[in-house]
């Protein structure tokens, strides 16, 4: 079903509302009989604040439709019905509905599945849906709720350069395409070039703009977090998934989750989402499949999604840090798309060895032995293996006597997502 969808795809990607806009309309206009709607856009950390808004919602009672991309091993991932992974039978008739209603026009796919959540969320009840950008904001196929609840704008930084613009003034003015008149914008702490951007966005529609530092702040104690505004001023337990950089996503949901008017949310919910948020493939310790057994076992295994410049200085950061205590070896994969020397610099930093490999079954995939040249020329020993196993095996050769190690595998969802298939099986 997915693979016929496929075929629909327009000879040339152009962003563009017009071909969702008309099968929308075809099939009665499903976003307009949403709940509430929460739009996130931004560059790293959508995926994260979602799941930490969801489980904050629904620790506070509310059913949450959410929609998030892309996913790692099933396509159900994406969508997420009253607090339930939507069911095969449900998906494939929605994606026939759609199918059915597009009669053969072009259409991408992330457009026609974008229609087919859209359809099953009218058609279910809950309290609230959370919404993610694919790609950009002011043209992505989500940007078609006319008035949403709330909108979210995390970090913002530089990726999809060939679509969004080379600049983050540039990428800003797109991502701040999903803000609409009058409704209030939560805004993460943005670059000097993307802020004033986004605030000019903002004044020109009347949407009040929340920002991080302004209108709210979060601070990192030894024993968690403190969240200040709103009304509260409140002392929470760090968010479960691990890394500085979740605790500046975890301040995003507090307020996000605390700006929906039609929704209660109290501070114990604030606490139990925090401590329940799940997301795989940020920062995800490896620790009981088929991966591991590959490694001594006193080593340990992290898988990060991580894709972007951006994503590898937090990951570096992380190294410097809270990974002080022992050596780090890499295990890399990217798309051919991504600023691999953006993604692979900060990472040489803190790297003893890497290993780069293609991403499994994906034809954009960068060419292992390219990624590895990069590599080398800032100064990593970097060689390349035909699969993750395979690399994991060079890294953990002839080093079981060896003090403790730490392995990261990193560059792509992609490839995080064949990563939690093979470490399953």
């Amino acid at each position: 079903m997915l693979s016929r969808l496929k075929s629909l795809h327009p000879r040339v990607i152009d962003l563009s509302l017009g071909r969702i806009e008309r099968l929308l309309g075809a099939l009665g206009d499903p976003q307009r009989r949403l709940p509430p709607v929460v739009h996130v856009a931004g560059t790293n950390g959508k995926g994260s604040t979602v799941a930490m808004l969801r489980a904050i919602l629904e620790a506070a009672g509310h059913r949450c439709h959410v929609y998030t991309s892309p996913h790692l091993v099933r396509f159900a991932e994406r969508i997420v019905v009253a607090g339930h992974e939507i069911d095969e039978p449900s998906l494939i008739a929605a994606l026939e509905t759609c199918e059915t209603a597009n009669a053969g026009a072009p259409i991408t796919y992330f457009e026609i599945t974008t229609a087919a959540a859209l359809l099953l969320f009218a058609t279910r009840p809950a309290d609230v849906v959370l919404l993610e950008t694919g790609l950009g904001g002011r043209l992505d196929a989500t940007n078609v709720v006319a008035r949403p609840a709330l909108t979210v704008l995390t970090a913002i930084d530089l990726d999809h350069q060939a679509f969004l613009g080379d600049t983050l003034a540039a990428i800003a003015g797109e991502k701040a395409g999903i803000l609409k008149p009058g409704v209030r914008c939560i805004s993460a702490r943005q670059h000097t070039e993307a802020a004033p951007v986004i605030a000019a966005r903002a004044a020109a529609l009347g949407a009040p703009l929340l920002t991080e530092g302004d209108a709210w702040r979060l601070d990192a104690t030894a024993g968690g977090i403190t969240f200040a505004g709103f009304g509260l001023d409140l002392a929470l337990p760090p968010p479960a998934l691990p890394g500085d950089h979740q605790r500046r996503n975890a301040g995003l949901a507090i307020a996000a989750a605390v700006n929906i008017d039609a929704l209660a949310v109290d501070p114990p919910a604030l606490r139990h989402g925090l401590l329940t948020c799940r997301w795989p493939a940020r920062l995800q310790r490896l620790a009981d499949g088929r991966l591991q057994r590959l490694l001594p076992a006193d080593w340990e295994l992290w898988l990060d999604g991580g894709h972007n410049p951006a994503a590898a200085a937090v990951l570096a950061a992380h190294a410097r840090g809270a990974w002080a205590d022992r050596p780090l070896d890499l295990v890399i994969g990217m798309l051919r798309s991504k600023d691999a020397a953006g993604f692979l610099r900060p990472l040489a930093e803190v790297a003893d060895r890497l290993v780069c490999v293609a991403v499994p079954g994906e034809d954009a995939s960068a060419d292992a032995a390219d990624l590895a040249a990069t590599a080398a020329g800032f100064g990593v020993p970097a060689t390349t293996a035909d699969s993750v196993d395979r690399a994991i095996a060079t890294l953990a050769d002839g080093r079981a006597e060896a003090p403790p190690r730490r392995l990261l595998i990193c560059g792509s969802l992609y490839l995080a997502g064949r990563v939690l298939a093979l470490d399953a099986s």
